[in-house]
Formats: C-alpha cells, structure tokens, sequence
C-alpha cells in the first residue's frame, strides 16, 4: 500500500508532519519542548533514527507508521528496534496513547502494537490487527467509548440492589464483588455445577460450596504465583472475612450463580486490564460501588479515578518512581501509578519491575486492604507491596524503601487511635477529631521519604486556609523544611455521593525549604472537570457531540497551566505565600469578568437568600 493510500485510509485530517517531504522529525519536535533527541537514542539500535514516515495524532491519541517496501527484505529485529526508538522518543515528546504500525508499500503486510508500554516485539504484536484501520477505529481500540463507563455504573447500581435482596450486607458487598470478578478473570466456572463427594470425608459438596471452593482456590494460586510477601494476611481477609461470611455462605447456588452470571454479563466485558482504558474501567467500578454501599461512613472519600490520574501526572510518576500511598483505601492511588509507570516502561522486565517492586501502600482499616489487594491482584500485581497496619508503625518499613512519590488522601477527621500517637499524646480528653484536618500524616510522611520527593495530597478547604491553630502549625511546619509548588482548588462535589468534604490537592517538593526555593507558588481554580452529577449514578463525565471525553481536554489544560506556571484570568495565579497564609486560588486570583452573564448574578442571589433562610435570619412572609 503506498504512503498516500495508507494516510486516506487512517485519516489525512489527523495527519501531522513537520518537515518539508512530509515525515515527522522526533529532533525538531523534541527541541520544541526543550529535550534533546541525543538523550533518547540508544547505541543498541546501531542507527541514530529521527525521521518517522507517517504520524497521526488527535488530543489523545498518536498513530505511529513506519514503511518498509517488503518486510522479507528486512532484518525484522532491527525494523523493530527502529519503531521502538519511535515509541521511546513519542513517549517523551507527548503523554499521549500510542499506536505504532509497520506498513508494507510492496504488498499489504501490517504490523500493529498497542496497549500498555508499546514493547516492540513478536511477543507483544497484535496477532489479530493485520489491516489498517480508520484512526477512530484505533483510538477505540485503545480507549473504548466513554458511554462503556456509563453502562458499567449503572450496572453497578442494579448488582448493589441485587445483593441487598439476597441478603448481603452492604459493607460486604464491594469486596464480595470484587472477589468475584478476580475469579471470573481467572477462569472460573460456576454454570451447571453439581453436587460432588468430597474425597477426603466422603460427604456431599452443594453446587454453591463447590464455587466458593474454587473462588478460594484461585485466590491461593494468583498469590501463590506472585510470590506475595503478604499472601497469609490477605488470604485471610478475603477468606474469612469474605468468602466465609454468612451472607456468603448462605446463598443458594442460583443466587450464586445468578450474582456470578450478572458480573460476567455486564461487568467483565468492559473490563480490559491490558490497556489503560481497562484500568480507568476497572477503577471505576470500586471507586463507584464503594461509593453506594459506604454509606455507614458519611466521611469516607473515595477518590474519583480521574482525579488519581491528574495527580499522578501532575508530579510525574513514570518507570522510576517509587510510589507510595500511606492511605491506600481501595487502592485507586496504587493502580494509576502502577498504570503511568508501565505506560513509560520499554520492555517486559522493566514492568515487572514496577509492579513487584515500586509500588507501595499502607491500609490500616481490614476491609479496604482486602479491597486494596484485590484491586492490585486484578490488575495483574501478583506481589504487590501492600501492607495492612498503620502508617505511623511503618517508618522504618517507608525510609527503606526510597519512595520519591507520594500520592494520598489522608483521613480529614480522623478519630485518635488513627492518628500518629506522638501528636495525640497532647491532645486535651475532649479533642476527638484530627485538628490538623490530615496535614500532620502528610508531615509525618514528609519526615519518612527521601528528600527529592514529591507530594500530592488531597487535603481538605480548611487545611489551605489554615485558621485554626494546629493547621497553622503544621503549614508552618511543612515550609520551615519544604517547598509548596502548587495547590489546585478541585471540583466542590468530587466526592458526590460518599463524603460532602470540599477538597484541594497540594503539591509538596521536599528537596529544600520553602523559603530558600525563593518561588511563587502556582494556584489553580480548578472547579469545573467537566463532570456532571447524574441521578442514581454520581458524577458521570460529559462528552462533546462526536462522544469525545471533555474530562481530557480539561485535563490537558490543567497540566498544561500548571506545568508551564502559565496565569490565566479566572483559572490560575502565581502568588508569593508563607504560612501564615491563605493557600488557595480564591485568595489571589482575578476574576475574569468577560465570562459572567446576568443569569450567574441572579444565582448568587439565589444561593445567598437560601442560605439566610436556612440560617433563620430571614423568614417567608
């Protein structure tokens, strides 16, 4: 297929080239974002490449096409190496997706790789992608359609409302749940099952005791596998206090089956871990089901997957990082970090890598490890180093393990026998919650991490403000030995519908004081995600009329402005501030008044007179 063909096929309006025949130079490209090309091209390939035939790209995706005449007159390892190079320098150039094609202008051959990492070669070809496609055709293929996420929540609605009528109490749920589609990932099989002996008694086995029996054993043999450093403790959460539950072990074999069938149905299906639309999925469906069943615990903050995947951007997680979540919850923090680190990695082993060794995380309430561990197991991390403790008993565990990112989200009230013991050891006897409103477990991690750190932490309104005294002094605590790089003021109703907390994200660099770094720190306004509340369902992205996700444009821009410390008018500010401050955008920004319209000034009215009522200081007459 000649070049000309192969651009009308995929698409000559995402066509992108930069040089005078038409091909991409990842040289000039790289100068434009102030790299050099020399710093990414490796001796291994035995050829300095910089030109790539064909480049497509949109706001997410990037379609890589290298051309050779006939592949048989090629050595096929170093036409590999040489897309590989492509890849290495795509991945530093943009933090797009990535596509990479070798085409034949000779014949028709094609060679496609896509998904997580883009390894080129034999044993990560695409073996069922052999013709060209329509650039929407792959931008499906890695992302599948936003309206798949919609359909998995309502799914998700419609099983806790089946569980609740087969008696299985909402606290269970989630785990339960995700028990079950690890299993059903793993082969199991739960249709038609019969009764059997049980060779060691000699006793009848029901159908549902027979599943149950083989949910457990595919548990033992996925940890087993990985060589899990923790495999007894979590075997002994999502056995005992799961699969042997009462509400468990008393469904009959059709509830079972029934539960089972629905995961397989509606669930599963849209759920691919080997891509990263897989693991958006996947994250998803915890974050969204806890969110229904947690409602004994109006303060627990699920952190919405979009928001990891900013913060997890924002300080720049990739194939070096050594992640930690002091906090993991469900281990939504965990899984994109996981997820950005092998997005960067060039080979196999490099991944590996990351999800044995530079992943970490720390649960101290039993049913969120147990959710935390099942989360990571799905997603492949057969030794994941997720620890069930507290935080504050694991310094020592922390120092040794070099972390450079931390990603939480700290408890914000959190009652004493949560918190670290040398602060609660001067709290007065009528003191019950946290004062610090979770900044003294961000200090406290500060003090345990290496000194080139980064944090990101979701901190709640009241921690930026800082009017009360014990947040006073931790942010004065946090700047007498680090750098405040930004705080981003998120989304009023992120949380919707768990915890009504109105949070921010700050952004800690731990490698000098905050006043010595002599900087202004970035403030971004950072309200409308372009997330919209749905009813039943929580917070459900938009899309524009062609279906795109608006949540990654908004996202580009957010990085973008804050990566650059660009200053715009009613969304980012840079300002000089100490602790005794106000650490928010609000405080400092200018009001970009060519956006307000008569209707934004009627409901403002509207909102104050409403709070008067509610207030009692005005009456309907």
């Amino acid at each position: 297929m000649k070049k000309i063909d192969i651009i009308s096929k995929i698409g000559d309006k995402y066509h992108v080239g930069n040089t005078e025949n038409g091909e991409f130079s990842y040289a000039k490209a790289l100068k434009s974002v102030g790299k050099d090309i020399k710093d990414y091209q490796k001796a291994t390939t035995g050829t300095r490449h910089q030109f790539l035939d064909i480049r497509f790209e949109n706001e997410r995706l990037v379609v890589l096409v290298e051309c050779k005449n006939k592949f048989s007159k090629w050595d096929k390892t170093k036409i590999q190496a040489q897309l590989q190079d492509y890849v290495r320098f795509e991945k530093n150039y943009s933090d797009k997706k990535i596509v990479a094609i070798l085409a034949e202008t000779d014949g028709n051959d094609v060679w496609v790789w896509h998904g997580q990492s883009v390894i080129i070669d034999d044993d990560h070809k695409a073996e069922d992608e052999t013709v060209l496609r329509a650039f929407e055709e792959y931008e499906n293929l890695c992302f599948g359609r936003v309206n798949d996420k919609i359909k998995v929540v309502d799914s998700i609605k419609t099983l806790n409302e089946k569980l609740h009528s087969d008696g299985v109490d909402e606290k269970l749920r989630s785990q339960f749940v995700g028990t079950c589609l690890l299993a059903l990932k793993n082969g199991l099989v739960y249709k038609d099952v019969k009764e059997t002996i049980d060779p060691k008694t000699g006793r009848k086995v029901s159908p549902e005791k027979v599943v149950l029996k083989s949910i457990k054993e595919i548990l033992e043999g996925l940890l087993t596998r990985g060589g899990d450093i923790n495999k007894a403790s979590k075997l002994a959460v999502l056995n005992n206090k799961v699969l042997n539950d009462q509400d468990v072990t008393s469904l009959t074999y059709k509830e079972l089956e029934d539960i089972l069938q629905f995961i397989d149905d509606n669930v599963v299906p849209y759920i691919n871990d080997k891509s990263t639309a897989g693991q958006d999925l996947l994250n998803l469906f915890f974050t969204t089901f806890n969110k229904y069943v947690g409602k004994s615990d109006k303060n627990q903050a699920f952190t919405p997957d979009h928001i990891c995947d900013f913060m997890s951007k924002a300080v720049g997680v990739n194939k070096n990082s050594r992640v930690l979540d002091p906090c993991c919850g469900s281990g939504a923090f965990l899984v994109r970090a996981m997820t950005d680190a092998m997005d960067d990695c060039d080979s196999e082993e490099e991944r590996e890598d990351v999800k044995k060794n530079q992943i970490f995380g720390i649960e101290y309430e039993e049913g969120a490890f147990g959710l935390s561990s099942t989360n990571m197991l799905i997603h492949g991390d057969g030794n994941s180093n997720v620890v069930q403790d507290s935080m504050f008993k694991r310094g020592k565990w922390i120092e040794d393990n070099n972390i450079n990112i931390v990603l939480m989200n700290p408890p914000y009230n959190a009652t004493k026998k949560c918190c670290d013991p040398d602060y609660t050891k001067n709290w007065d006897a009528k003191k019950k919650e946290d004062p610090s409103k979770g900044l003294h477990f961000v200090e406290w991690v500060a003090r345990h991490v290496s000194t080139n750190c980064k944090i990101a932490v979701l901190l709640p309104m009241q921690a930026a403000i800082g009017n009360s005294g014990d947040v006073k002094v931790f942010k004065k605590k946090m700047l007498e030995k680090y750098t405040l790089d930004a705080v981003f003021s998120l989304p009023n109703e992120m949380f919707y519908p768990g915890a009504s907390a109105v949070a921010c994200c700050m952004i800690f660099d731990l490698s000098q004081k905050h006043e010595k770094a002599d900087k202004d720190t970035f403030f971004g306004y950072f309200k409308d995600d372009n997330f919209i509340k749905r009813k039943g369902l929580g917070r459900v992205e938009q899309t524009d009329a062609s279906g795109n996700s608006l949540w990654l444009q908004t996202e580009k821009m957010w990085l973008d402005l804050y990566k650059n410390k660009r200053e715009v008018a009613g969304i980012s500010v840079m300002h000089r501030v100490t602790w005794e401050d106000e650490w928010l955008a609000e405080a400092y920004m200018e009001t970009d008044y060519s956006t307000l319209r008569e209707d934004d000034f009627q409901q403002t009215i509207n909102d104050f007179l409403a709070y008067l009522v509610k207030e009692g200081q005005i009456y309907e007459s």
